[in-house]
C-alpha cells in the first residue's frame, strides 16, 4: 500500500538532509537516515563506511540503534537520503531506497514501519512488508 507524504514525512526528511549535511564526509559518511517513533520522536544518523565494504553500517540500521538505545521500540516511518559525489555535477540531497539488507532490518524491528521512498513524481511511502515480497523467515 502506499500512502501519501504529510508534513511529518518532509520534517523527517529535512532532519535526514540536516544531519548529513552537517556530517557528510566523503568516504567516511555520505549517506544518512531519519526514524520517526510512533510516539513522534525524531532519531537521525549516519551510515560508517569501512575500507572493507562487507563491515559497511548502513545508516538505517544506525538510526534503528539509536533509538532502540535510548529506549524506544516501536518505529513509525524512516528515510533514508544520500549526498552528491563530490565531483558530481547534481548538488542535490536525494532520498533513496533502502537496500535488501536494511529492508530485512527494519522489517525485523519494526514491522508496521513505513518507509519513504523516491518515486517517479516525487517521493512514496510504503510499507516496509511491501518492500519485501516472499520475505526470509525462521519458521
Amino acid at each position: 500500500m502506499k500512502y501519501s507524504i504529510s508534513i511529518e514525512d518532509e520534517t523527517l526528511v529535512a532532519a535526514a538532509q540536516e544531519i548529513i549535511t552537517k556530517r557528510y564526509e566523503w568516504e567516511r559518511h555520505h549517506v544518512s537516515a531519519a526514524l520517526r517513533t510512533r510516539t513522534g520522536e525524531i532519531f537521525t544518523a549516519v551510515h560508517l563506511e569501512a575500507s572493507l565494504s562487507r563491515v559497511t553500517v548502513c545508516a538505517e540500521a544506525m538510526v534503528i540503534g539509536k533509538a532502540i538505545s535510548e529506549g524506544y521500540k516501536e518505529f513509525d516511518t524512516i528515510v533514508a537520503v544520500r549526498h552528491p559525489d563530490p565531483d558530481s555535477e547534481d548538488r542535490e540531497i536525494r532520498v533513496v531506497s533502502p537496500c535488501g539488507m536494511c529492508r530485512e532490518l527494519i522489517a525485523d524491528y519494526a514491522r508496521d514501519c513505513k518507509v519513504i521512498l523516491p518515486g517517479e513524481e516525487g517521493l512514496d511511502k510504503a510499507d516496509i512488508l511491501d518492500l519485501l515480497p516472499l520475505r526470509y523467515s525462521r519458521k
